[in-house]
């Protein structure tokens, strides 16, 4: 439960209200969904996303000029973002071999001149394949609030991800031109260079705002599956973009 929500009071928000806008923190978690391992239940990410909605309810403005539904988006997802740190399950080791994985994608990559397959990296790490995708599994959270994670203020203003302005350019007016090409240039060119289905993950996810179900029933695979890509696909434009531009971070 995030802090400052415990027993908190709001006699003038009321049920429907709050369950107008169910849907939309279901949404917003089963799209979270897609960068956690399957233990994390559902019901606890739309727990969290409720904190969110009601944070919403009683801060919004409309004077402001922003759309209800944009101001609450950012605030659900910034409460499931901070509930899901407040488990703070991702022990320092398992970053460090999360770490290891990101970098073995990045020099076979160099050394075989194409994107490097799971059992690649497993025979690079001298691994079984098996354990590779335990760390996978591992790195799932990594890269919801290291790569997807948005930089909300107190009015709802986000500055973006390297993935938002990939599918909206004009969401970085706050840089400098050349600076804005070059960075839609180097994630482009990452993107393009993922293998097909890793790089359909990323259509699907940040493109055409699907969820995690939706992704698997369109891919025809297991839920499980289509986060495994995602994360191997995160990984691997880490260490492209880490490489490349080590300041787009």
């Amino acid at each position: 439960m995030r802090k400052g929500y415990e027993g908190a009071a709001r006699p003038h928000l009321n049920t429907e209200q709050i369950e107008r806008h169910l849907p939309l923190v279901k949404r917003i978690a089963g799209r979270l969904a897609i960068s956690l391992p399957p233990h994390v239940d559902d019901n606890d990410l739309v727990g969290y996303g409720v904190f969110g909605l009601l944070d919403a309810l009683e801060r919004f403005d409309p004077g402001r000029g922003v759309k209800f539904e944009t101001y609450a988006t950012l605030r659900i997802r910034g409460a499931i973002i901070d509930g899901l740190r407040a488990m703070d399950w991702v022990p320092h080791s398992a970053r460090q071999r999360v770490k290891q994985v990101q970098d073995a994608f990045v020099v076979l990559e160099n050394k075989l001149g194409r994107a490097a397959s799971a059992e690649e990296a497993a025979a690079y790490l001298n691994m079984e394949r098996q354990e590779l995708e335990g760390i996978l599994v591992q790195g799932q959270m990594l890269t919801l609030t290291s790569f997807d994670e948005m930089a909300t203020g107190e009015e709802g203003e986000t500055s973006g991800t390297p993935l938002n302005l990939l599918i909206d350019p004009e969401a970085q007016a706050a840089f400098q031109e050349v600076e804005k090409e070059d960075q839609y240039r180097i994630l482009t060119e990452a993107v393009e260079k993922l293998p097909e289905k890793e790089k359909l993950v990323v259509g699907l996810y940040y493109q055409e705002e699907l969820t995690l179900k939706e992704i698997a029933a369109v891919m025809k695979l297991s839920e499980s599956r289509i986060s495994q890509l995602h994360s191997q696909a995160i990984l691997r434009l880490r260490g492209r973009l880490s490489r490349q531009k080590k300041n787009l971070f």
